[in-house]
């Protein structure tokens, strides 16, 4: 049968760790998870219980495309509380997950062969949805120096039709401060580039909060996501807010791509955005996790990277080990029972020097985890 060249797309390098890891386990040997961008915890239980009361009563068929006007509302309510921004609720969309609402930004912004810079490294989602759509992803290398985020120069430089930044970032966990975000979305106003801000992991900072792309510009595809933070990573939903002028846009879009996101999923995350004590807890979890990793990788010899300011990833450069991460990986799997994620995931240019490493999941397995990655750093430079 024919193929289309738009499914010619690199594979997700860490769903291929997750399941070298699930082979190990179900070979008898127990792994520690740090390959993996997904909390240890589930949904809130306040939520779950809720839910469950809302199934007993309620067949939960479509909503309309846009999703649950009191789920929009709620969110609306979430950004007064959390950035002090009066938004108006009808200028929020509800997605199938920040996986949906990059289609339907892709989709919405951009035509085919058009240029869209995205800061190396960066989620490797971003840049092969691009190539399926047809579309060009502009890798701009980024520095230590300027804690592995684009600058405002990169946009005119890569004559750019938009561009897409995360903050904080997957893979390096590093943030955009006010003044950085505003240089960016001046240079893309100045372009007439679209300027797409990724903040799936807000509400996970360590070193004071996220700042939104809506307290600089209002022109702005701001995408957002209930699986870190609010830890409903499977159930698949997520927030887009978009310029008034673009809503009936995405609407149709949004109506003949997915018809809507799933309705059960909509309800719980309504039902969490009232638990936010539980979810705090969550965070000191993965704080204390920072605060391991930041003390024991450089004993291990791991000590080439930008500290992460949320989320809850380091990424670290292992050159003066390998040119090879994709090996190094399986060798730390292998040696150590420890999944980390290569950086050519992230990097296709660079990663070949660079791994990922989580601390999504528990204190326990995040120490134990750097116990036997400093063994496994140990037998490693005595061969060397």
């Amino acid at each position: 049968m024919r193929n289309s060249r738009r499914g010619e797309v690199d594979p997700f390098i860490v769903m291929d760790v997750m399941e070298q890891a699930r082979a190990a386990e179900a070979a008898g040997r127990h792994i520690i998870h740090m390959e993996v961008g997904q909390p240890g915890t589930g949904a809130p239980r306040a939520a779950i219980e809720r839910l469950s009361a809302d199934m007993a009563g309620d067949p939960l068929g479509y909503t309309v495309g846009l999703g649950l006007p009191e789920l929009r509302a709620r969110i609306a309510q979430h950004y007064c509380e959390w950035y002090d921004l009066e938004l108006d609720p009808e200028r929020i969309v509800i997605t199938a997950g920040a996986s949906g609402a990059f289609l339907l930004a892709f989709s919405a912004l951009f035509d085919t062969g058009e240029r869209v810079g995205l800061g190396a490294p960066c989620y490797p989602s971003y840049r092969q949805i691009l190539k399926a759509l047809d579309l060009v992803p502009v890798d701009m290398p980024t520095t230590l120096e300027a804690r592995m985020q684009p600058v405002a120069a990169d946009v005119a430089a890569h004559d750019l039709a938009g561009l897409i930044v995360a903050s904080p970032a997957n893979p390096t966990g590093t943030m955009l401060d006010i003044d950085a975000m505003r240089a960016l979305a001046r240079a893309c106003e100045a372009t007439g580039a679209a300027f797409i801000s990724d903040e799936i992991y807000h509400g996970l900072g360590y070193e004071g909060r996220a700042v939104s792309a809506l307290e600089v510009t209002d022109e702005v595809y701001v995408i957002n996501s209930f699986s870190k933070y609010f830890s409903m990573t499977g159930w698949r939903v997520g927030w887009m807010v978009v310029p008034q002028d673009h809503v009936r846009k995405i609407e149709r879009l949004a109506q003949n791509m997915f018809i809507c996101p799933s309705h059960a999923s909509q309800r719980l995350a309504l039902h969490a955005m009232d638990c936010a004590p539980e979810l705090d807890l969550n965070v000191d979890v993965y704080r204390a996790n920072r605060a391991l990793m930041l003390a024991e990788l450089p004993k291990a010899g791991l000590d080439k990277f930008a500290p992460p300011d949320g989320a809850f990833y380091v990424y670290v450069d292992v050159s003066d080990y390998t040119d090879d991460s994709l090996k190094f990986c399986r060798e730390v799997l292998d040696k150590a029972g420890v999944a980390i994620t290569p950086g050519l995931d992230f990097d296709p240019v660079e990663g070949h020097k660079w791994v990922r490493l989580s601390y999504a999941r528990s204190t326990e397995d995040i120490r134990e985890g750097l116990v036997r990655l400093a063994t496994f750093m140990d037998e490693l430079r005595a061969m060397l």
